[in-house]
């Protein structure tokens, strides 16, 4: 089963690179986390295929997706792009799934266009992160700020260090799909270097954290008056999405929710745990 590459218009002059897995039935759309792309849902697409009509984006200066020569990757252009990509796919009302980042997104734009889910499904993300987990990727990023590699192995191995719990298999997939290779010979990023040193236009920290109160905020907000069917997926390792944020969002926020904590699976649960995850977002989707 192969998907069909297709080119998204959206905001800012801009156009995604999209997997569109299938054609018929109600639209999921399937939005990956920072540093991924459209391909991070590769093992899972065809699980709901049959079902649903099923398209994977990647985000502006991910994957094959355009980078944004003014470097606008905060979450109002994300939300933007959202909400164009799925204009111009002429959608009328859909299931959402957001990894990560992309769950992020997912919870603001549920707050702007809520009569457009059918369904949500937020997978290790929340309006409050674990600073272990946000630590951890910034460190990742810092290390590695503008990387260039002699062979697409030597990516890998930083992959799997970032990626523990991923298989081996897993981890030659995400490499294969987020290089390319320049005239020189060497492999590099897909992903906009200047997205793995700002979240958008530079600003000062007191903007920044006014900016993120202001955002979750607008999440908890959202969350409270979803409309549809919501699963909240954890890993159960995971250092990102702690179990009490999780807990309070099935429990007490979210007016119709199931919490799904998939074993052997840190943040990135896809990877971690591919049949755990698809079986729980399955049971969901296909219930």
């Amino acid at each position: 089963m192969e998907p069909t590459s297709i080119r998204i218009p959206v905001t800012d002059g801009l156009s995604l690179h999209a997997l569109e897995w299938s054609r018929e039935g109600v639209p999921m759309v399937l939005l990956h986390g920072f540093g991924n792309e459209a391909h991070l849902w590769d093992e899972f697409a065809p699980t709901v295929r049959d079902y649903y009509r099923v398209v994977a984006l990647s985000l502006r200066g991910h994957g094959d997706s355009d980078w944004d020569p003014e470097h606008r990757y905060d979450y109002d252009s994300h939300v933007g792009d959202l909400v164009a990509a799925v204009d111009h796919l002429g959608i009328d009302r859909m299931v959402l799934v957001g990894f990560s980042l992309g769950g992020r997104i997912a919870m603001l734009y549920a707050g702007l266009q809520p009569e457009k889910l059918a369904g949500l499904v937020i997978v290790d993300s929340a309006p409050e992160l674990d600073v272990r987990g946000t630590t951890r990727i910034r460190m990742e990023v810092a290390e590695h700020p503008d990387p260039a590699f002699s062979t697409v192995a030597e990516y890998e191995t930083i992959l799997a260090h970032n990626y523990p719990v991923a298989s081996p298999e897993a981890i030659r997939h995400m490499a294969k799909h987020a290089l390319r290779q320049r005239d020189d010979g060497k492999w590099v990023l897909k992903m906009d270097v200047a997205y793995r040193g700002a979240d958008g236009p530079q600003l000062s920290p007191e903007d920044q954290l006014d900016r993120e109160k202001e955002h979750t905020r607008q999440m908890w907000a959202a969350l409270e008056k979803l409309p549809c069917p919501t699963l909240v997926v954890r890993g159960a390792a995971s250092d990102i999405m702690s179990p009490e944020v999780a807990d309070r969002m099935v429990e007490e926020v979210i007016p119709d929710a199931k919490l799904a904590v998939v074993p052997q699976a840190a943040h990135s649960v896809m990877t971690d745990n591919p049949t755990g995850f698809n079986d729980a977002v399955a049971a969901f989707a296909l219930g």
